[in-house]
């Protein structure tokens, strides 16, 4: 060693901190890279992402490379740098050596390298995998004892190395995914992806179009009653009965009494061909369940009933493609019925309103795990049936109650403005 010249050593010392810069990137690249994004480029026959996908395959193998070789340039460096100091310094020059080579390789094999893996691990990991793949081939002998050994070493500590945890993710963490995907995905694409993991948090009565509401054929009625509803209906498919909705005869779809309307000697016998058995629905089904029950029963509409197999509502596909699309319009009094604006920034609402629609269509916070109509949630409240003129706070909302009838609130007015009440303590 003394022969060499220092000009030599030098450069070899440089050489070899360029090397465990070069081991650090590539760890922290190859660790840091999106595993999604990476299988989607090796779908795309990205020979980077193949080379890449293969050897973190085998994480104890590329670390035990990595390590491998990080350790012996660095432990290599440290020798030369050693031999450097003691020619110019003597024995003194050891511990400024090992001072100076402890800064150099902490800033420039470390901390530098391994900061601009994180911020862009394809850069530094794809062609590092051009090294590191032959190289694994190349030391593989010394890499298979060397994981041998340290897997012994954990077995001894009650850790399975075969085992690995898998890389599912949870509806919460695929959420979260969505929501900081950024403008990779359009802020309206992700609202409707995070829909989607929403509908088995929401069941068929949250969304239901409650009984009292159903539209409905009664054949208890008169036959020109039964033609001017049919001919009138905003719907293309309506429940048939028999004085009580409980009393479902079936589903009939108007399109196909279009004919039978023209006959000027119909009569409510011929409509019955034309009735579908009705579908019926539990009222705790959740809506990804639900929807894909409609696709195999080959359904669009529902009855929902309860334990007792009496009707509560109904429901339909198009209500649960509302929940994860939004609504097919963007007038909210076209879907909330009796909500109107007043000009100072409040609402009359309807009590029958449904508390989902309210939140989904002006944005608002009401709470929603309990009473689904806004009378009901008011009512819950208070506990009792209010006065015109009582007023109330619900999460933060001023509610003014402006009429009830049949023991029910019927119209109250609301404020959007959240008020923040702070507790103050009196000295």
């Amino acid at each position: 060693m003394n022969e060499i010249p220092l000009s030599i050593l030098f450069g070899a010392l440089v050489l070899l901190i360029f090397l465990s810069a070069f081991f650090s990137g590539s760890e922290t690249g190859l660790v840091s890279l999106n595993r999604y994004r990476l299988r989607h480029l090796r779908k795309e026959n990205h020979h980077g992402a193949i080379r890449a996908s293969k050897l973190l395959d085998k994480p104890d193998r590329l670390i035990g490379l990595i390590l491998l070789g990080n350790n012996f340039v660095n432990i290599l460096a440290s020798s030369i740098a050693t031999i450097i100091a003691l020619r110019l310094w003597g024995e003194a020059g050891i511990a400024i050596a090992a001072g100076i080579l402890t800064l150099v390789i902490l800033i420039f094999a470390e901390v530098a390298p391994k900061t601009l893996a994180v911020l862009h691990p394809e850069r530094i990991a794809f062609p590092a995998t051009l090294i590191l793949a032959p190289l694994l081939k190349l030391l593989y002998p010394i890499v298979w004892l060397v994981n041998i050994i340290a897997n012994g070493v954990l077995r001894l500590l009650g850790v399975s190395p075969e085992h690995r945890k898998g890389e599912h993710l949870t509806s919460d963490e695929l959420r979260t995914v969505v929501s900081e995907a950024g403008a990779m995905i359009p802020r309206r694409h992700q609202k409707m992806l995070t829909n989607i993991l929403d509908l088995e948090k929401v069941t068929v009565n949250d969304i239901m179009i409650p009984r009292n509401e159903i539209i409905g054929i009664d054949l208890d009625n008169e036959w020109n009653d039964i033609v001017k509803l049919l001919i009138n209906s905003r719907h293309t498919r309506l429940p048939v009965y028999r004085s009580d909705i409980n009393n479902v005869v079936g589903l009939i779809h108007v399109r196909n009494t279009l004919e039978l309307l023209t006959k000027p000697d119909s009569s409510k016998e011929d409509l019955m061909p034309q009735i579908r058995n009705a579908y019926f629905v539990p009222e705790n089904t959740p809506l990804n369940t639900q929807l894909l029950q409609f696709q195999r029963q080959k359904r669009r509409i529902g009855l929902v009933v309860d334990e007792y197999g009496d009707v509560e509502g109904l429901v339909t596909l198009e209500d649960i493609l509302e929940e994860i699309v939004g609504e097919f319009t963007s007038d909210p009094s076209t879907v909330i019925k009796d909500i109107h604006k007043q000009e100072d920034g409040t609402y009359l609402i309807d009590g029958s309103a449904s508390i989902r629609d309210l939140n989904r269509m002006m944005d608002w916070d009401l709470p929603t795990d309990g009473p689904k109509t806004f009378n009901g949630l008011i009512l819950e409240q208070m506990e009792h049936i209010p006065e015109p003129g009582t007023s109330i706070l619900i999460a933060g909302y001023p509610i003014e109650i402006v009429q009830t009838k049949d023991n029910a609130v019927k119209v109250a007015k609301f404020n959007p403005k959240r008020v923040t009440i702070q507790n103050s303590e009196s000295e």
